[in-house]
């Protein structure tokens, strides 16, 4: 029976546990690492990424995390001449609510201690505001940049909704491309020695050392773990007796290509924060209230409609998305998809950019729908660090934001199984956090969890 031995098992070959394999090995070039999963690299939920980035957070812990992973992303594009086609047109988080309040609380929360701007632009003569019309990283400002007069949006962005009283532009976000991350990661990884297998784990036992029993009868011994398996990141802990407090939310995406050009190409990523009924004629609605499988989808829903264009400015697909779901569920392999939702997200989406309706019933066949889980905490922060086994580390509960946050992670993650020296966030992230009272401070301070 063919047994391997490392150093560092590294369970799980998405964003996350890639980026902890090749920041092992970038701190630490000798040391001993594997790689396994039992698909093939980015397959699975990392497949499904919606590719953005932002670093806007209700606080300044997860801020700060994602802002040194936005500058790690950074310079990975600086050194492949922007192999990972990193682009900064911002977020657009629209609402109609006279009361902003809220929002600018949050603002304040989440940008504490930065030396971020938050410019407010009420008047609608206002000429200090500089849409996103070119998409390049390296010259974009950061910050926020809040629209809070009608006429001025109107006048930079009249293809949305023209009863909008706010539009909130977060500049310090945009698009990347997971997979070419991923691959630039995983080629590091291998020049530099490390391994890499393929095989689904079946048991994981610790005594002097970590056994790891395959479903093929291999044995794998390793001196450590990180766990960084994605939606089964629980099962994996309980193996050993460790019971992780995550959640798994089956989220779904549609992209289509844009054949009647409704949506403009330099629009950056935008999201309606209102809560919103459905678009349906009356004997729509009627129909849908008296099927009790399908009443929902005449009643309230909650906001954060996801809309981009796809493919740069020369590109013609749309990206819709829609975190409705917020129900958990066992992950599998075959994530269960609603048929319906291509056209419940498309219905959503045509509330804050109107012209969208023009493909009410009738999106094309070339559309593709596809979905994966949202691994989360109830605080929405991630499990980055140490178990209660020693040398049993977690990665995981990185939700959606995987791809901005996986460079940061994957370091983090790192400096806890190398011993190295530690940001100050990662007390905060680590599971450990839960048996401190001052973190768990932090996390009821929060009245936002930062889901768009």
């Amino acid at each position: 029976m063919q047994t391997l031995d490392t150093e560092v098992l590294v369970i799980g070959a998405g964003s996350i546990g890639i980026s902890v394999a090749y920041y092992l090995k970038h701190l630490r070039p000798n040391h001993r690492v594997t790689l396994i999963d039992c698909m093939q690299p980015m397959a699975f939920t990392s497949a499904q990424s919606g590719e953005n980035y932002r670093n806007w957070w209700p606080h300044p812990v997860m801020r700060d995390f994602t802002d040194h992973s936005i500058d790690l992303m950074e310079q990975i594009a600086r050194d492949t001449k922007n192999q990972i086609q990193m682009t900064r047109g911002g977020y657009l988080l629209a609402t109609r609510s006279s009361d902003i309040e809220p929002y600018l609380a949050d603002l304040s929360a989440g940008y504490k201690g930065s030396r971020q701007e938050v410019r407010i632009h009420n008047m609608p003569t206002s000429v200090t505001y500089q849409p996103a019309e070119a998409i390049g990283w390296e010259s974009a400002p950061d910050g926020v940049d809040i629209l809070s007069n009608n006429f001025i949006i109107k006048r930079h962005y009249p293809y949305f909704d023209p009863k909008l009283n706010a539009v909130f532009h977060v500049r310090k976000a945009g698009t990347i491309s997971s997979q070419q991350l991923g691959q630039y990661m995983l080629a590091a990884f291998k020049a530099s020695g490390g391994a890499r297998l393929i095989g689904k784990i079946k048991a994981i036992e610790k005594s002097n050392r970590f056994q790891v029993t395959l479903d093929d009868g291999r044995h794998i011994f390793a001196e450590q773990i990180v766990n960084a398996a994605g939606p089964f990141v629980g099962e994996i802990a309980g193996m050993l007796g460790v019971e992780l407090p995550v959640e798994n939310w089956v989220q779904q995406k549609i992209a289509f290509e844009d054949s009647l050009g409704v949506i403009s190409r330099t629009m950056p990523f935008a999201i309606d924060l209102d809560g919103q009924r459905l678009d349906w004629d009356d004997e729509e609605r009627s129909l849908l209230k008296g099927d009790p499988e399908f009443s929902w989808l005449a009643s309230d829903l909650p906001g954060g409609v996801h809309c981009r264009p796809d493919g740069g400015l020369k590109g013609k697909w749309l990206k819709l998305g829609w975190a409705y779901n917020q129900l958990d569920s066992l992950p599998s392999f075959e994530a269960q998809l609603d048929d319906q939702f291509p056209e419940i997200v498309l219905r959503g989406a045509a509330r804050l950019n109107p012209a969208l309706k023009a493909y009410y019933g009738k999106l094309p066949r070339a559309m593709v729908h596809y979905g994966g889980y949202y691994t989360l905490t109830k605080e929405n922060w991630p499990l980055l660090g140490p178990t209660k086994v020693g040398g049993f580390y977690v990665a995981g509960a990185l939700s959606g934001f995987g791809t901005m946050a996986a460079c940061a992670s994957g370091e983090l993650v790192a400096q806890w199984v190398l011993g190295e020296e530690l940001p100050h966030y990662a007390g905060p992230l680590s599971p450990r956090r839960y048996e401190n009272d001052l973190y768990a401070g932090m996390i009821q301070q929060q009245k936002n969890r930062g889901i768009l």
